[in-house]
Protein backbone atom coordinates (compact mmCIF):
# COMPACT_ATOMS: atom_id res chain seq x y z
CA UNK A 1 0.00 0.00 0.00
CA UNK A 2 1.33 3.82 -0.78
CA UNK A 3 0.01 7.21 -1.45
CA UNK A 4 1.41 7.91 -4.80
CA UNK A 5 1.56 12.06 -5.76
CA UNK A 6 -0.24 12.78 -8.92
CA UNK A 7 -1.21 15.76 -11.62
CA UNK A 8 -4.87 16.22 -11.51
CA UNK A 9 -6.68 15.68 -14.85
CA UNK A 10 -7.48 18.76 -16.55
CA UNK A 11 -10.99 20.29 -15.87
CA UNK A 12 -11.57 17.90 -13.24
CA UNK A 13 -14.19 19.80 -11.56
CA UNK A 14 -16.07 19.80 -14.86
CA UNK A 15 -15.34 15.83 -15.05
CA UNK A 16 -16.34 14.66 -11.65
CA UNK A 17 -19.76 17.52 -12.04
CA UNK A 18 -21.06 15.60 -14.85
CA UNK A 19 -20.53 12.07 -13.07
CA UNK A 20 -22.93 13.32 -10.51
CA UNK A 21 -20.33 14.67 -7.82
CA UNK A 22 -21.60 18.49 -7.37
CA UNK A 23 -19.66 19.32 -4.12
CA UNK A 24 -16.54 18.23 -4.53
CA UNK A 25 -14.98 21.25 -3.52
CA UNK A 26 -15.93 23.08 -0.21
CA UNK A 27 -17.43 26.77 -1.06
CA UNK A 28 -14.76 28.49 1.31
CA UNK A 29 -11.93 26.52 0.73
CA UNK A 30 -8.99 27.61 3.27
CA UNK A 31 -5.66 28.38 1.97
CA UNK A 32 -3.45 25.01 1.64
CA UNK A 33 -7.08 22.86 2.62
CA UNK A 34 -7.69 19.74 0.20
CA UNK A 35 -11.30 19.86 -2.37
CA UNK A 36 -13.28 16.81 -0.76
CA UNK A 37 -12.40 15.02 -4.27
CA UNK A 38 -8.82 15.20 -4.14
CA UNK A 39 -7.43 13.49 -7.54
CA UNK A 40 -3.74 14.85 -6.79
CA UNK A 41 -3.00 11.74 -4.89
CA UNK A 42 -4.38 7.73 -5.19
CA UNK A 43 -3.68 4.99 -3.07
CA UNK A 44 -2.07 1.85 -4.96
CA UNK A 45 -2.56 -1.59 -3.32
CA UNK A 46 -0.94 -5.19 -4.26
CA UNK A 47 -3.70 -7.72 -5.34
CA UNK A 48 -2.96 -9.71 -2.26
CA UNK A 49 -3.35 -6.29 -0.14
CA UNK A 50 -6.94 -6.25 -1.82
CA UNK A 51 -7.77 -9.75 -1.32
CA UNK A 52 -7.08 -8.91 2.56
CA UNK A 53 -9.43 -6.30 2.70
CA UNK A 54 -11.95 -7.99 0.83
CA UNK A 55 -11.75 -11.19 3.24
CA UNK A 56 -11.67 -8.87 6.25
CA UNK A 57 -15.37 -7.37 5.10
CA UNK A 58 -17.03 -10.36 4.78
CA UNK A 59 -15.68 -11.98 7.86
CA UNK A 60 -16.64 -8.71 9.65
CA UNK A 61 -19.94 -9.26 8.56
CA UNK A 62 -20.69 -12.54 9.62
CA UNK A 63 -19.00 -11.67 13.33
CA UNK A 64 -21.85 -8.63 12.95
CA UNK A 65 -24.75 -10.98 12.21
CA UNK A 66 -23.45 -13.35 14.88
CA UNK A 67 -23.19 -10.27 16.64
CA UNK A 68 -26.65 -8.67 16.48
CA UNK A 69 -28.17 -12.46 17.16
CA UNK A 70 -26.29 -12.08 21.01
CA UNK A 71 -27.94 -8.64 21.59
CA UNK A 72 -30.94 -10.37 20.51
CA UNK A 73 -30.82 -13.41 22.80
CA UNK A 74 -29.56 -11.18 25.83
CA UNK A 75 -31.61 -8.75 25.15
CA UNK A 76 -29.02 -6.18 25.48
CA UNK A 77 -30.57 -3.35 24.52
CA UNK A 78 -30.26 -0.75 26.70
CA UNK A 79 -26.43 -0.74 26.64
CA UNK A 80 -26.79 0.18 22.92
CA UNK A 81 -29.34 3.21 23.66
CA UNK A 82 -32.51 1.30 21.64
CA UNK A 83 -35.42 1.90 23.38
CA UNK A 84 -37.96 -0.42 24.81
CA UNK A 85 -40.99 0.58 22.69
CA UNK A 86 -38.65 -0.66 19.45
CA UNK A 87 -37.13 -3.80 20.88
CA UNK A 88 -40.42 -5.92 19.61
CA UNK A 89 -40.24 -4.94 15.99
CA UNK A 90 -36.23 -5.23 15.77
CA UNK A 91 -36.56 -8.98 16.75
CA UNK A 92 -39.94 -9.22 14.49
CA UNK A 93 -37.80 -7.71 11.40
CA UNK A 94 -34.75 -9.68 12.16
CA UNK A 95 -36.98 -12.89 12.04
CA UNK A 96 -38.75 -11.54 9.03
CA UNK A 97 -35.38 -10.54 7.02
CA UNK A 98 -37.62 -7.80 5.31
CA UNK A 99 -35.47 -6.28 2.22
CA UNK A 100 -32.24 -4.57 3.36
CA UNK A 101 -29.34 -2.91 0.99
CA UNK A 102 -25.68 -1.84 1.72
CA UNK A 103 -23.19 -0.79 4.36
CA UNK A 104 -19.76 0.12 5.10
CA UNK A 105 -16.62 -0.86 7.41
CA UNK A 106 -14.80 1.83 8.40
CA UNK A 107 -11.29 0.46 9.01
CA UNK A 108 -7.25 0.98 9.59
CA UNK A 109 -5.04 -0.58 7.58
CA UNK A 110 -1.62 0.51 6.08
CA UNK A 111 -0.42 -2.39 4.04
CA UNK A 112 0.86 -4.24 7.07
CA UNK A 113 -0.99 -7.05 9.53
CA UNK A 114 -4.50 -6.87 9.48
CA UNK A 115 -6.69 -4.19 9.46
CA UNK A 116 -8.33 -2.80 12.05
CA UNK A 117 -12.03 -2.38 12.55
CA UNK A 118 -13.18 1.14 13.25
CA UNK A 119 -16.94 1.26 12.95
CA UNK A 120 -19.73 -0.05 11.36
CA UNK A 121 -21.55 2.28 9.04
CA UNK A 122 -24.61 0.09 8.86
CA UNK A 123 -27.77 2.16 8.56
CA UNK A 124 -27.08 5.59 6.30
CA UNK A 125 -23.27 5.11 5.06
CA UNK A 126 -22.59 7.96 2.11
CA UNK A 127 -19.55 8.32 -0.36
CA UNK A 128 -21.46 6.25 -2.62
CA UNK A 129 -21.02 7.62 -5.81
CA UNK A 130 -17.61 8.77 -5.16
CA UNK A 131 -16.99 5.08 -4.25
CA UNK A 132 -18.57 3.32 -7.18
CA UNK A 133 -18.52 5.42 -10.17
CA UNK A 134 -16.38 8.88 -9.65
CA UNK A 135 -12.86 7.01 -9.03
CA UNK A 136 -14.45 4.46 -11.44
CA UNK A 137 -14.37 6.53 -14.52
CA UNK A 138 -10.68 8.59 -12.58
CA UNK A 139 -9.21 5.16 -13.17
CA UNK A 140 -10.45 4.51 -16.55
CA UNK A 141 -8.81 7.92 -17.25
CA UNK A 142 -5.01 6.79 -15.79
CA UNK A 143 -2.25 7.55 -18.37
CA UNK A 144 -1.64 3.55 -19.43
CA UNK A 145 1.83 4.02 -20.10
CA UNK A 146 1.94 5.38 -16.71
CA UNK A 147 -0.02 2.75 -15.10
CA UNK A 148 -0.36 -0.45 -17.01
CA UNK A 149 -2.40 -3.52 -16.29
CA UNK A 150 -4.23 -1.29 -12.86
CA UNK A 151 -7.48 -2.35 -11.53
CA UNK A 152 -9.67 -0.95 -8.94
CA UNK A 153 -11.77 -2.94 -6.34
CA UNK A 154 -15.07 -2.05 -7.58
CA UNK A 155 -18.11 -3.57 -8.36
CA UNK A 156 -20.63 -1.31 -6.71
CA UNK A 157 -22.65 0.01 -9.37
CA UNK A 158 -23.23 -3.66 -10.80
CA UNK A 159 -24.25 -5.29 -6.77
CA UNK A 160 -26.47 -2.39 -6.00
CA UNK A 161 -28.39 -3.05 -9.54
CA UNK A 162 -28.31 -6.65 -8.87
CA UNK A 163 -29.95 -6.13 -5.21
CA UNK A 164 -32.33 -4.18 -6.36
CA UNK A 165 -33.52 -6.81 -8.95
CA UNK A 166 -33.20 -9.47 -6.19
CA UNK A 167 -35.88 -7.50 -3.64
CA UNK A 168 -38.07 -5.84 -6.14
CA UNK A 169 -40.75 -8.66 -6.04
CA UNK A 170 -40.89 -7.35 -2.33
CA UNK A 171 -40.97 -3.35 -2.63
CA UNK A 172 -44.70 -2.06 -3.49
CA UNK A 173 -44.48 0.53 -6.02
CA UNK A 174 -43.08 3.32 -6.37
CA UNK A 175 -40.36 3.14 -4.20
CA UNK A 176 -40.08 6.45 -2.04
CA UNK A 177 -36.12 7.64 -1.63
CA UNK A 178 -35.94 10.34 1.14
CA UNK A 179 -32.95 11.99 3.22
CA UNK A 180 -32.63 15.15 5.27
CA UNK A 181 -31.64 18.60 3.33
CA UNK A 182 -27.83 18.13 2.89
CA UNK A 183 -26.09 17.83 -0.51
CA UNK A 184 -23.92 14.55 0.32
CA UNK A 185 -27.37 13.28 1.63
CA UNK A 186 -29.47 14.06 -1.68
CA UNK A 187 -26.67 13.11 -3.96
CA UNK A 188 -26.35 10.09 -2.27
CA UNK A 189 -30.49 9.62 -2.83
CA UNK A 190 -29.89 10.31 -5.98
CA UNK A 191 -27.37 8.12 -6.94
CA UNK A 192 -29.13 4.84 -5.34
CA UNK A 193 -32.31 5.77 -6.94
CA UNK A 194 -30.85 6.19 -10.01
CA UNK A 195 -29.32 2.39 -9.39
CA UNK A 196 -33.24 1.05 -8.47
CA UNK A 197 -34.04 2.47 -11.73
CA UNK A 198 -31.94 0.55 -13.53
CA UNK A 199 -33.01 -1.89 -12.01
CA UNK A 200 -36.72 -1.43 -13.30
CA UNK A 201 -37.87 -0.02 -10.04
CA UNK A 202 -40.23 2.75 -10.26
CA UNK A 203 -39.49 5.87 -7.83
CA UNK A 204 -39.91 8.48 -6.20
CA UNK A 205 -37.80 11.39 -3.90
CA UNK A 206 -38.68 13.68 -1.31
CA UNK A 207 -37.32 15.33 1.91
CA UNK A 208 -37.89 13.38 4.96
CA UNK A 209 -39.64 16.59 6.23
CA UNK A 210 -42.19 16.24 3.40
CA UNK A 211 -43.39 13.16 4.26
CA UNK A 212 -47.44 13.73 5.99
CA UNK A 213 -48.94 11.51 7.96
CA UNK A 214 -52.86 10.40 6.97
CA UNK A 215 -54.66 10.34 10.37
CA UNK A 216 -57.50 9.01 8.66
CA UNK A 217 -55.95 6.12 7.03
CA UNK A 218 -53.09 5.71 9.30
CA UNK A 219 -50.13 5.89 6.79
CA UNK A 220 -47.44 7.99 5.75
CA UNK A 221 -47.88 9.67 2.42
CA UNK A 222 -46.23 11.80 -0.16
CA UNK A 223 -46.45 15.48 -1.31
CA UNK A 224 -49.00 14.25 -3.99
CA UNK A 225 -52.12 16.36 -3.77
CA UNK A 226 -54.21 12.92 -3.33
CA UNK A 227 -51.85 12.03 -0.45
CA UNK A 228 -50.50 8.47 -2.15
CA UNK A 229 -49.67 6.24 0.51
CA UNK A 230 -46.08 5.15 1.13
CA UNK A 231 -45.27 1.48 1.48
CA UNK A 232 -42.03 1.21 0.45
CA UNK A 233 -39.28 3.74 1.41
CA UNK A 234 -35.73 4.02 0.86
CA UNK A 235 -34.57 6.64 3.71
CA UNK A 236 -30.94 8.08 4.03
CA UNK A 237 -31.91 8.61 7.83
CA UNK A 238 -30.66 7.74 11.11
CA UNK A 239 -32.92 5.42 12.88
CA UNK A 240 -31.62 6.42 16.45
CA UNK A 241 -32.91 10.07 14.98
CA UNK A 242 -36.35 8.45 13.84
CA UNK A 243 -36.85 6.73 17.60
CA UNK A 244 -36.39 10.12 18.87
CA UNK A 245 -39.07 12.56 16.82
CA UNK A 246 -42.79 12.88 17.06
CA UNK A 247 -43.59 10.40 14.69
CA UNK A 248 -42.39 7.50 16.14
CA UNK A 249 -44.75 6.58 17.48
CA UNK A 250 -46.91 6.14 14.42
CA UNK A 251 -44.32 4.69 12.80
CA UNK A 252 -43.89 2.04 15.53
CA UNK A 253 -47.31 1.17 14.93
CA UNK A 254 -47.33 1.23 10.82
CA UNK A 255 -43.89 -0.52 10.64
CA UNK A 256 -45.20 -3.75 9.80
CA UNK A 257 -47.45 -2.45 6.78
CA UNK A 258 -44.49 -0.89 5.32
CA UNK A 259 -41.10 -1.65 3.86
CA UNK A 260 -38.23 0.49 5.23
CA UNK A 261 -34.84 0.43 3.93
CA UNK A 262 -32.56 -0.40 5.54
CA UNK A 263 -34.53 -2.03 7.70
CA UNK A 264 -34.57 -1.02 11.98
CA UNK A 265 -33.16 -4.01 12.96
CA UNK A 266 -29.80 -2.40 11.27
CA UNK A 267 -30.15 -0.30 15.25
CA UNK A 268 -27.81 -3.19 16.22
CA UNK A 269 -25.14 -2.92 14.42
CA UNK A 270 -25.10 1.11 13.23
CA UNK A 271 -23.94 2.20 16.89
CA UNK A 272 -20.63 1.91 18.18
CA UNK A 273 -22.26 -0.10 21.15
CA UNK A 274 -21.70 -3.26 18.68
CA UNK A 275 -18.04 -2.74 19.21
CA UNK A 276 -17.64 -3.50 23.03
CA UNK A 277 -19.98 -6.69 22.39
CA UNK A 278 -17.47 -7.91 19.20
CA UNK A 279 -14.84 -8.01 21.35
CA UNK A 280 -16.44 -9.82 24.24
CA UNK A 281 -17.20 -12.45 21.19
CA UNK A 282 -14.02 -12.47 19.53
CA UNK A 283 -11.71 -11.18 22.13
CA UNK A 284 -7.95 -10.99 20.78
CA UNK A 285 -9.63 -11.33 16.82
CA UNK A 286 -7.33 -9.85 14.58
CA UNK A 287 -9.77 -7.16 12.73
CA UNK A 288 -10.72 -5.88 15.95
CA UNK A 289 -9.73 -3.49 18.59
CA UNK A 290 -10.40 -4.00 21.88
CA UNK A 291 -13.44 -2.00 23.08
CA UNK A 292 -15.46 -1.64 26.31
CA UNK A 293 -19.20 0.24 27.62
CA UNK A 294 -17.87 3.17 29.54
CA UNK A 295 -21.73 4.51 30.49
CA UNK A 296 -22.63 7.70 31.13
CA UNK A 297 -20.07 10.62 30.47
CA UNK A 298 -18.03 10.05 33.81
CA UNK A 299 -16.15 13.80 33.21
CA UNK A 300 -12.55 11.68 33.30
CA UNK A 301 -10.47 11.03 29.94
CA UNK A 302 -9.71 7.65 28.73
CA UNK A 303 -6.28 6.52 29.67
CA UNK A 304 -3.23 7.18 26.67
CA UNK A 305 -3.64 4.68 24.00
CA UNK A 306 -7.40 4.58 23.81
CA UNK A 307 -10.72 6.88 21.72
CA UNK A 308 -13.68 7.39 23.73
CA UNK A 309 -16.37 8.02 21.51
CA UNK A 310 -20.36 8.20 22.00
CA UNK A 311 -22.29 5.14 21.07
CA UNK A 312 -24.18 7.70 18.41
CA UNK A 313 -21.90 10.40 16.33
CA UNK A 314 -21.22 11.66 12.92
CA UNK A 315 -17.89 12.86 11.01
CA UNK A 316 -15.99 12.67 13.89
CA UNK A 317 -18.38 14.57 16.53
CA UNK A 318 -17.73 14.39 20.52
CA UNK A 319 -14.28 12.29 20.12
CA UNK A 320 -11.89 12.15 22.78
CA UNK A 321 -8.64 10.63 22.13
CA UNK A 322 -5.89 10.20 24.47
CA UNK A 323 -2.10 9.19 22.54
CA UNK A 324 0.31 6.86 23.91
CA UNK A 325 2.28 9.93 25.81
CA UNK A 326 -0.71 11.65 26.78
CA UNK A 327 -1.26 13.82 23.97
CA UNK A 328 -4.67 14.84 24.61
CA UNK A 329 -7.13 15.62 21.03
CA UNK A 330 -10.59 16.37 21.16
CA UNK A 331 -13.38 17.51 19.28
CA UNK A 332 -16.51 19.03 19.48
CA UNK A 333 -19.90 18.67 18.37
CA UNK A 334 -24.19 17.80 19.17
CA UNK A 335 -23.61 14.17 20.81
CA UNK A 336 -22.79 15.11 24.44
CA UNK A 337 -25.52 13.21 25.94
CA UNK A 338 -24.72 9.98 24.58
CA UNK A 339 -23.43 6.81 26.21
CA UNK A 340 -19.72 5.97 25.54
CA UNK A 341 -17.55 3.15 24.79
CA UNK A 342 -13.68 3.30 25.01
CA UNK A 343 -11.68 2.12 22.09
CA UNK A 344 -7.68 1.10 22.11
CA UNK A 345 -5.66 2.99 19.73
CA UNK A 346 -5.40 1.22 16.54
CA UNK A 347 -1.73 1.31 14.46
CA UNK A 348 -0.81 4.92 12.91
CA UNK A 349 -1.50 4.93 9.43
CA UNK A 350 0.01 8.19 7.98
CA UNK A 351 1.05 8.87 4.87
CA UNK A 352 4.08 11.04 3.70
CA UNK A 353 2.31 13.62 1.58
CA UNK A 354 5.56 15.77 -0.24
CA UNK A 355 6.71 18.26 2.10
CA UNK A 356 3.34 18.53 3.89
CA UNK A 357 2.19 16.65 6.96
CA UNK A 358 1.44 13.59 6.15
CA UNK A 359 -2.39 12.08 5.34
CA UNK A 360 -4.30 9.95 7.77
CA UNK A 361 -6.54 7.49 5.69
CA UNK A 362 -9.29 5.71 6.76
CA UNK A 363 -10.82 2.68 4.15
CA UNK A 364 -14.20 1.80 3.68
CA UNK A 365 -15.41 -1.51 2.63
CA UNK A 366 -18.68 -2.18 0.95
CA UNK A 367 -21.14 -4.44 1.69
CA UNK A 368 -24.18 -5.23 -0.64
CA UNK A 369 -25.71 -8.12 -0.37
CA UNK A 370 -23.64 -9.68 2.52
CA UNK A 371 -21.08 -9.26 0.33
CA UNK A 372 -17.91 -7.28 0.39
CA UNK A 373 -17.85 -5.31 -3.29
CA UNK A 374 -16.27 -2.08 -2.62
CA UNK A 375 -13.75 0.53 -1.40
CA UNK A 376 -13.60 4.09 -0.96
CA UNK A 377 -10.81 6.06 0.97
CA UNK A 378 -11.22 9.43 2.80
CA UNK A 379 -8.02 11.12 4.14
CA UNK A 380 -7.93 13.63 6.69
CA UNK A 381 -4.84 16.03 7.90
CA UNK A 382 -5.01 14.59 11.47
CA UNK A 383 -6.21 10.56 13.22
CA UNK A 384 -9.98 11.71 13.18
CA UNK A 385 -12.27 11.52 10.06
CA UNK A 386 -14.26 14.08 10.52
CA UNK A 387 -16.11 16.28 7.95
CA UNK A 388 -13.30 18.55 6.21
CA UNK A 389 -11.95 14.85 5.01
CA UNK A 390 -11.33 14.21 1.65
CA UNK A 391 -12.04 11.44 -0.73
CA UNK A 392 -8.62 9.49 -2.92
CA UNK A 393 -9.32 7.28 -5.57
CA UNK A 394 -7.36 4.06 -5.40
CA UNK A 395 -6.30 1.10 -7.71
CA UNK A 396 -4.47 -2.19 -7.37
CA UNK A 397 -2.27 -4.48 -9.97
Amino acid sequence: MQRLNLTPRLNWQQTVEQQGLTFHTPEALAPGARPYWDESACYQFTAAEIDTLEAAGNELQTMCLAAAQHVIDEARYAELEIPAEAVPLIEWAWNEEPPALYGRFDMLYNGTGAPKLLEYNADTPTSLLEAAVIQWYWLKDLDPTAFPDVDQFNSLHEKLIAKWKDIAPYLSKPVYFASADYPEDLLTIAYLRDTAEQAGITTKQLLMEEIGWNEPRQCFVDTDPQELAIKSIFKLYPWETMLDESFATVMLRTYKDMRWIEPIWKTLLSNKGILPILWELYPNHPLLLEAHFVGANSGWTPSPGWVRKPLHSREGANIVMVGQNGEKLETPGPYDNRLLIDQRLGPATIFPDGMNPGRWPVVGLWMIDQECCGMGIRESAGPITDNLSSFVPHFFR
